[in-house]
């Protein structure tokens, strides 16, 4: 039977931490569906939330359940939901959108100005239950699992920051080696990149780089010339597309100076507040810039399934599983700088 109350981590104070609270199962409509959660990812943007900054303050109202990496199964459907199944696993898209804007009636529903994002302005993952339009729904194949289920959200802004240009062949510059970057340099090596190297000046991150896509080059740039590797590698010219995940104003000045004329970059990582830059340089080299926002959808969530069924293995970027009662110890995890991704389970 379906209970009326659930475990749920909330942000019921404006202040630091999240608090384990007795929550209403959620009510849902006739074009939604209800899910069981089985496991959730920590994002970033969670630790923010943690934290209460400042972004955190102004986006997020109180109370709010976070979360929105999740992986679980379909408990109950509206009455107008074809498509789907009783039990099916699946994990979800986290970007409600509007139908009504150019982008939206366009197909680009990833660019859409209505978005809003769950467990961040409505209720999230972090918790038993969440209830999810159908249209966000992703059913998840037998041979993906809940724990990478869990981590699709930020494995697809991978995959949609990786796959911003042709990379077969290419020699490819990622900089930041948080979870994100790592599963982007795994991407790049699947797509068939040459050379991949990836950036940091955290050794653990870097550490964890060779662990997860032992085929890259990382290098920690408080001790190593990009300009050197580049020699090493044996490219006359540079690299031919950067991934910029570091949200670095450093990081972003090195990878310009690293392209070749007429490089490539695809822009993650979000720098905090303004950041100068070099726009002559920019200009001069012919260096094209994309901004990436979460997924395509549904374009990358498909992309990612595939490749992950054809052998792209992001398993080991997973570093540590907690029960939900041991919520803080994956939080403190994720803070200390030194961890890959986070699970939680909830079962």
């Amino acid at each position: 039977m379906r209970p009326n109350t659930m475990k749920a981590l909330e942000k019921s104070k404006p202040e630091e931490g999240l608090w384990m609270v007795q929550a209403p199962v959620p009510e849902i409509g006739p074009e939604e569906v209800l899910i069981r959660v089985n496991k959730t990812g920590i994002c970033g943007t969670d630790i923010h939330i943690w934290n209460w900054d400042d972004w955190a303050a102004a986006t997020v109202p109180i109370p709010m359940i976070t979360g929105h990496e999740f992986a679980g199964e379909i408990v109950e459907m509206g009455r107008n939901v074809t498509g789907l199944e009783i039990g099916q696993r699946c994990s979800g898209e986290g970007h409600l959108i509007t139908t009504d804007s150019r982008q939206s009636r366009a197909g680009k529903f990833h660019l859409d100005p209505g978005t809003r994002g769950i467990g961040v302005n409505e209720q999230g993952a972090f918790a038993q239950y969440l209830k999810l339009p159908a249209f966000n729904v992703v059913p998840l194949p037998e041979d993906v699992p809940d724990e990478i289920g869990a981590i699709l959200d930020p494995l697809g802004n991978a995959v949609h920051t990786a796959l911003s240009f042709d990379l077969l062949g290419e020699d490819v510059l990622i900089t930041g080696a948080g979870p994100i970057g790592i599963m982007a340099a795994a991407v790049a090596r699947h797509a068939g990149a040459r050379n991949v190297v990836i950036t940091d000046i955290n050794p653990d991150r870097l550490q964890l780089a060779e662990h997860v896509v032992p085929t890259i080059r990382t290098v920690d740039v408080s001790k190593e010339d990009l300009q050197d590797v580049i020699s090493e590698l044996g490219m006359k010219e540079g690299f031919d597309v950067g991934l910029e995940m570091s949200g670095s104003q450093i990081a972003l000045d090195q990878m310009v100076e690293a392209l070749v004329m007429g490089g490539k970059i695809a822009l993650l990582g979000i720098p905090p507040g303004k950041s100068p830059v070099d726009w002559s340089r920019i200009v001069f080299k012919a260096i094209t810039i994309k901004g990436v926002y979460g997924r395509e959808m549904f374009e990358t969530w498909y992309k990612m399934i595939a490749m992950l069924q054809n052998g792209l293995d992001v398993s080991r970027v997973i570093t540590h599983h907690f029960g939900v009662d041991d919520f803080a110890e994956g939080f403190a995890a994720m803070k200390s700088g030194r961890s890959g991704k986070v699970v939680l389970d909830w079962t």
